[in-house]
């Protein structure tokens, strides 16, 4: 099994962890799926529009993709824990690969485009889910939070690279950024294939239940064990508060239209500027602090990212809301790759899929939520006002998040509970594992009092 210990030299480099030969892997093929997934939304979004001139159709087929998280995120985690996470990636990959060639078809009826675009989506669940349960299987230790630092990094550089590159091909033909997003699925499944290693899945037959009952059981691993609730709350949260400047970008950039900046111009750069904070925080913040310290910034971080936008109530330009939101994103980032990670130790690996699609569940539900609330406040009140005090609302709740933390004998007994229930139940990368054997099925538990998860 992989060495779960911290490493004593300090944090873990970006060499260490891309030397993980399976880890670049899971990197580059999940960067080929989330630039394609990109590229399709651009695409689509425009496809739809040139054949309804509908903006109201337009939206639909963006939004859409974000369906299958509201309506069966969880559900469908799960149904990736009954099987190899290798097998599911790539399973989900061609399933998307072969939807998007069939939406490339030519003069599709709209209902039809929007009816594909929900069945690919359908499968971003079980392989985001797989994946994230995966990457502590290949990596441990610092080296862990270095890696997911990497991966969210990357993810939203794909993201800006994707959304280019779509709304560029598609000016020309949809169909053909259809056709590439076809191909990336394509190429990200074949290199899952013969890139990673065939383990077998953590969840046997003896573990087995209802469907229903494993998703439930997620929500009460994350919702009932205090240090798994208290990152989701601060997880949660942050994403309540960080997507506000994105979502609000047009409103906001045409609200002073005519100025020194082109209204087009100024929603680019504040849409543009979190996910470059986040990329830029990501990085930096995992390279150079130590194991340690990161821990103990995380929560003045989750702090300082709402406050960072207090200041939209003064009205600033646009460039100056830019700067906020880059701060913002940058904090975030500096924060949710520690998170991560203890989320990862203090998390029985047999509900790493399910508990993960509860929490990215949770953020896709409440970042709409978070954009669909601020956006109706803002039909009222001026979009400066919303955002400021939006965010001093959100410095309230950060700052009742970070005094209810749990203190560190609740954190190191869930740890050391949850490594005990995993050291119980044979693995894949144990040499006893056959893959038919189970041990005893971990429950949910409240560290001060336990220190085996029975």
């Amino acid at each position: 099994m992989p060495d779960e210990r911290p490493s004593a030299e300090g944090p873990a480099t970006f060499r260490e962890v891309f030397d993980q030969r399976e880890f670049r892997t899971v990197l580059t093929a999940g960067t080929l799926s989330w630039i394609g997934d990109y590229v399709a939304k651009a695409a689509v979004t425009l496809l739809v529009y040139q054949q309804t001139e509908s903006v109201a159709l337009s939206a639909a087929a963006f939004a859409v993709s974000y369906l299958p998280w509201l309506l069966g995120g969880p559900l469908l985690a799960a149904l990736a824990e009954r099987y190899p996470y290798r097998r599911v990636m790539v399973a989900c990959d061609v399933i998307r690969m072969a939807l998007m060639l069939l939406i490339a078809i030519p003069n599709l009826p709209v209902p039809a485009v929007l009816l594909l675009i929900f069945a690919a989506t359908l499968a971003n669940p079980p392989s985001q889910a797989a994946k994230s349960a995966l990457i502590p299987q290949i990596l441990a230790g610092d080296r862990l939070v270095v890696g997911l630092s990497l991966n969210s990094s990357i993810g939203q550089a794909a993201q800006v690279v994707g959304y280019l590159l779509g709304t560029a091909v598609a000016a020309i033909d949809p169909a053909l950024a259809l056709l590439i997003n076809a191909v990336t699925f394509a190429a990200s499944a074949l290199i899952v294939r013969l890139g990673v290693r065939d383990r077998a899945p953590l969840m046997t037959t003896a573990h087995r239940s209802h469907l229903l009952r494993e998703t439930a059981q997620g929500f009460q691993i994350v919702f009932g064990t205090p240090v798994l609730r208290a990152i989701a709350v601060l997880v949660f949260s942050a994403m309540l508060f960080s997507i506000v400047p994105e979502g609000l970008a047009a409103a906001w950039a045409n609200k002073d239209a005519g100025g020194d900046l082109d209204a087009g111009v100024a929603q680019a750069v504040i849409m543009a500027a979190n996910p470059v904070g986040f990329i830029l925080g990501g990085l930096l913040v995992s390279r150079l602090f130590g194991p340690a310290r990161r821990l103990a910034l995380m929560r003045p971080l989750a702090v300082f990212a709402p406050l960072v936008l207090v200041p939209a109530l003064f009205d600033p330009p646009p460039l100056v809301v830019a700067l906020l939101a880059a701060l913002c994103g940058f904090a975030v980032a500096g924060m949710l790759p520690m998170a991560n990670g203890l989320f990862v130790q203090a998390l029985p690996a047999i509900f790493r899929a399910r508990a993960f699609g509860v929490m990215a569940t949770g953020v896709q539900v409440i970042q709409g939520v978070a954009v669909l609330l601020t956006g109706l406040l803002a039909e009222r009140f001026e979009i400066p006002l919303v955002v400021g005090l939006w965010s001093a609302a959100g410095v309230l709740l950060m700052t009742v998040a970070a005094l209810r933390w749990p203190d560190k004998e609740t954190v190191d007994g869930t740890i050391a509970a949850a490594t005990a229930a995993n050291a119980g139940s044979p693995g894949p990368d144990s040499p006893s594992a056959d893959g038919t054997g189970a041990g005893p099925e971990p429950r949910a538990g409240d560290g001060r009092r336990r220190h085996a998860v029975t």
